[in-house]
């Protein structure tokens, strides 16, 4: 396993870590390792969502879902 060494952390944050800790039964180690695990899964399930969304919309047709094409739409403006 390895080591992380992290420096200059704002006295602040130490403490909310700390009490985090205390609270989860947890070592203060232990938390900040959960606490990264989580940070990046948490990344790479919103870069998963956002290319899916991005999949999805790539052949999006709105024709096929039934929407008016754009011609239609300018007509029916320009009627009333």
């Amino acid at each position: 396993m390895s080591t992380l060494h992290v420096r200059n952390v704002p006295a602040d944050l130490y403490e909310r870590i700390q009490q985090r800790a205390q609270a989860q039964g947890r070592s203060l180690t232990a938390e900040v390792v959960s606490l990264l695990e989580r940070a990046m899964d948490e990344t790479n399930t919103d870069q998963a969502e956002v290319l899916a969304g991005i999949r999805r919309r790539r052949f999006f047709s709105p024709a096929e879902a039934g929407a008016p094409d754009s011609n239609t739409l300018l007509r029916e403006d320009r009627q009333r």
